[in-house]
């Protein structure tokens, strides 16, 4: 119990008394006539013994022990006397032991039970005395009553109390001492007859609460708060240490400690409290193609071609053919990660993107004999004989045929024809200007004009004469390849004055391509 109450008046809060025969003093409790030994200050290791009323030390935060166990043993040596070894206390002066007054067997063990029990015959020892049970209203007011060894508390009806789990049930029994003790408070003696420390707390004779940590002192020991615990009142409560923010991020709060946890994507540094970035991307990060490392995160990218999946690790193939039918001149492919241009035969990819006529007359790819001409197209290349001349026309020259006019057969047929070739792409648009007509001889007086003569039966051309010595071939209508027009084009000249009129054609050969390229 409390100091300052006592067990016939109890008062809120408080339980019986508990006397204490102070350390550090010469003095016994109970006899007045013992003398302080060696001078001021020096204590004699005698005890002296206690009274009838077996008085006991107040169990407190630090407390003095008892010597020999919980409660004082009867039969100890006398202030100023030195039991066992006279060496130990040199300045006690002797006095002659009085003998002890004759008393009854039951109030001899009576009187060996401190305040707060009381002798049970049938087991021979001190038992607690329930005081909360023995006094009525022990407590006033709201508070409540809780009895512990050798006493009581007064406690509010909202105070928590840590029981200690092996101490439920009754208390155990005190036992009555059975040899003097001629040592100080705190010490007994060992074979060699020595005063030697007494381990409390390994001998379980402290008064310690079950959420206190026993520490034994020299003669003494002392109740203290585990690490991570603080007092408040008589017990040790959990200190919060989340409350001083010790953690970068999350403190998970712990009996006598804590721990710090991080966010995702971080990991905890080595002070075990701040929180560092976790390098996913180095630790195997989901990512399909490419990983970037972020503060707390990850991203996942994907090759150019690629674009990133719903899941956002994996990547799907981009079809980049699907988006627009302008990627390709001709034909777009698509392939994994990326997308191809592809051309038609007699086509050649020029840059990426686009398609350009492969010229096999140039480049000798062709097939055509010696006795032939390689005339090269859009998409192809056509072998013609180099001699296209047919009765009653000559060849004078390469692709050009002249009718002799001693032959009555060239009459009524123009003087000259000239083979030309060319080619033109498919779905061009229209009017276009595709070939140009020259004269090559201009006489004074002369009057040319130029004509289709043949091969535009379904009029997709037509003539546009510029001055007297030239005129253009006109595309009238968009054609669609592959096809082959052969045109005759006629240029006659006149004079008025000499009667003179004369003709030559142009035959020409056109190619449309099957493509617009």
């Amino acid at each position: 119990m409390p100091p300052g109450s006592s067990a016939g008046g109890p008062w809120p809060g408080a339980g019986r008394r508990l006397r204490a025969a102070p350390r550090g003093t010469g003095w016994g409790p109970a006899a007045g006539r013992g003398r302080r030994s060696g001078g001021s200050g020096s204590l004699p290791l005698a005890r002296a013994q206690e009274s009838a009323e077996g008085r006991a030390e107040a169990p407190g935060w630090a407390a003095p022990r008892r010597a020999g166990g919980r409660g004082a043993l009867p039969g100890a040596a006398r202030p100023g006397s030195c039991a066992v070894r006279p060496s130990v206390c040199p300045q006690a002066l002797p006095e002659p032991a009085e003998p002890p007054e004759p008393r009854a067997a039951g109030a001899s063990r009576a009187q060996e039970c401190t305040d707060g029990y009381e002798w049970d015959p049938d087991s021979q020892h001190c038992r607690d005395v329930n005081e909360c049970l023995t006094i009525p209203e022990a407590c006033k007011g709201e508070m409540k009553c809780i009895n512990h060894y050798g006493g009581y508390l007064c406690l509010p009806r909202s105070a928590a109390v840590i029981n200690d789990l092996h101490g439920e049930g009754p208390p155990p029994p005190v036992p009555p001492a059975q040899h003097p003790n001629p040592c100080l408070a705190g010490y007994e003696p060992d074979d060699q007859e020595s005063c030697v420390d007494v381990d409390e707390c390994a001998q379980d004779l402290h008064d310690c609460r079950p959420s206190q940590e026993c520490h034994n002192l020299p003669g003494s020991y002392q109740c203290t708060c585990p690490d991570g615990y603080r007092k408040i009142g008589p017990e040790c409560v959990d200190i919060d240490e989340c409350r001083y923010r010790y953690c970068q991020h999350r403190c998970v709060n712990l009996p006598g400690s804590f721990r710090c946890q991080c966010e995702p994507g971080f990991q905890l540094g080595p002070n075990n409290r701040s929180c560092v970035d976790v390098n996913e991307c180095d630790m195997g990060a989901p990512c399909e193609q490419r990983c970037f490392n972020s503060y707390g995160t990850f991203l996942c990218r994907c090759h150019q071609g690629y674009e990133l999946h719903r899941d956002g690790f994996s990547c799907s193939d981009i079809d980049e053919c699907s988006y627009s039918s302008y990627l390709c001149q001709y034909r777009c492919v698509n392939e994994p990660g990326r997308f191809s241009c592809h051309c038609p035969q007699g086509y050649q990819l020029l840059a990426t993107r686009l398609c350009q006529d492969i010229d096999e007359c140039e480049s000798g790819a062709h097939q055509c004999s010696e006795a032939q001409t390689c005339v090269n197209f859009h998409g192809g290349y056509r072998c013609v004989d180099t001699n296209r001349c047919v009765e009653p026309y000559v060849q004078v020259s390469d692709n050009r045929c002249l009718c002799p006019a001693s032959n009555p057969l060239c009459r009524e047929q123009p003087s000259s024809i000239v083979h030309r070739y060319m080619s033109i792409t498919s779905e061009r648009s229209v009017p276009a200007d595709v070939f140009q007509i020259q004269a090559t001889s201009v006489y004074p007086g002369a009057y040319n004009a130029f004509q289709i003569r043949a091969g535009n039966s379904q009029g997709d051309f037509y003539i546009r004469q510029i001055n007297n010595v030239s005129a253009m071939l006109v595309l009238a209508r968009p054609v669609t390849g592959p096809r082959e027009y052969v045109l005759d084009l006629e240029m006659v000249t006149m004079n008025s004055l000499m009667s003179y009129r004369a003709s030559s054609v142009l035959r020409l050969t056109v190619f449309v391509g099957a493509y617009t390229f």
